[in-house]
């Protein structure tokens, strides 16, 4: 029950367990182009490049900004927590001249905030997290994509977090590029990076094409600065899931079977209703830390669904308290990073989790250790605030 990752719906692992087939066996093209549709759905999306990236969320995060930037490029990164300043170093490997622009940890951006910087940097990119597990807010994206169309910048967004469980909508929202992980709202495990990109972005990756030697044909004629990674190059990539299935690498087969199972379950209760449980959900946690008698952190009208971060009583030992409810429970809460570590815990309720038993056992166990702790708690106060909001 922590930011993430959480456990894995026992439908996905039971899909996972699959045999393994050849990537180019007609199965198994049939499941890529599947795939590549479940995940129009799960980011609203028309983008007919919509994929998977084999690797972590992170994977997808560079697969992005280095397909993207070109060394001197100039980023925007409007940073709210700890995984902006990760896009900021993941553009400054890419060559890039980064700008950034902040706000305390438990704030977000106002649209006149990030236009302001956008008119000032110039920037090709503007990369922004939507959701930040560290400080658990969520950046409204409604009207960055407008900003960006006006001043012709490229916005990419890491959902990595956020996506399946608030909600998110590509293309109404002009999103040139959207990169998630299975690990989060998704329920799966770590290990595949969902992708999708613009018309828009895409040209830009196509003009830096460039087709390996002893696959390249005649016809594939090398255009612009060549993308620094092999791995991560999109535009190698896209042909790899495209209609000519050029080989690129060894599709990841269980991770793709993970990652088509994690966006069918969503597709099949629909988008609209799996956010709305993670609302509901995250709304009974929040309300149960609350009759704890716990203070929670950051702008909570801005606060993911799927996750809250409280602040740690007084005389509590955080991390003994995360360790009794793991030892004691078998339930796991997370700590923060940086200027929040040790300070609070973070509580997800997202993809499997996000279930009214999971909350409850939950919010009951953490009464425990609290009361084993010397903490002053009204008994049952956090499971009844929880009903509450169920009744």
């Amino acid at each position: 029950m922590g930011p993430g990752p959480v456990d894995a719906d026992p439908r996905v692992l039971r899909a996972m367990s699959a045999s393994l087939v050849g990537q180019y066996d007609p199965a198994m093209t049939a499941y890529m182009t599947e795939t590549m549709a479940l995940y129009r759905e799960v980011f609203v999306t028309q983008n007919e490049q919509t994929f998977l990236v084999d690797g972590t969320s992170r994977a997808g995060i560079e697969a992005a900004l280095v397909s993207l930037v070109e060394p001197g490029d100039r980023v925007l990164v409007p940073v709210f927590g700890r995984f902006g300043h990760l896009l900021t170093e993941i553009a400054e490997r890419c060559g890039a001249e980064v700008h950034t622009i902040e706000v305390p940890w438990g704030e977000v951006f106002t649209p006149e905030q990030v236009e302001e910087a956008v008119a000032r940097v110039r920037p090709k990119v503007l990369a922004v997290v939507q959701g930040d597990t560290a400080t658990t807010m969520c950046q409204p994206l409604a009207d960055l994509g407008e900003i960006c169309a006006r001043h012709d910048v490229l916005l990419y967004c890491d959902a990595t977090a956020s996506v399946g469980g608030n909600e998110l909508r590509a293309d109404d929202w002009r999103l040139d590029v959207v990169t998630a992980g299975l690990q989060k709202c998704l329920g799966g495990p770590s290990g595949s990076a969902p992708i999708t990109l613009s018309e828009r972005a895409v040209a830009v990756i196509d003009d830096r094409r460039h087709v390996e030697a002893g696959i390249a044909t005649d016809t594939d004629v090398a255009r612009g600065v060549r993308i620094a990674s092999n791995y991560f190059d999109l535009a190698m990539v896209m042909d790899y899931w495209g209609e000519r299935r050029l080989n690129h690498h060894t599709e990841a087969t269980s991770m793709l079977y993970g990652a088509r199972e994690c966006a069918r379950l969503l597709v099949a209760e629909g988008m609209d209703a799996a956010i709305e449980r993670h609302r509901l959900h995250g709304a009974a946690m929040l309300a149960g830390v609350r009759g704890l008698g716990l203070e929670v952190f950051g702008d909570v009208t801005h606060k993911m669904n799927n996750v809250v971060a409280v602040h740690i009583p007084a005389g509590i030992d955080g991390d003994g308290a995360r360790a009794a409810m793991l030892t004691d429970y078998g339930i796991e809460i997370g700590t923060s990073f940086g200027p929040l570590h040790g300070k609070v815990w973070r509580i997800g309720t997202m993809g499997y989790n996000a279930r009214r038993d999971a909350v409850m056992v939950t919010l009951a166990a953490l009464e425990q250790v609290l009361r084993s702790g010397g903490a002053d708690v009204t008994a049952g106060g956090g499971v009844g605030a929880a009903a509450e909001v169920y009744s």
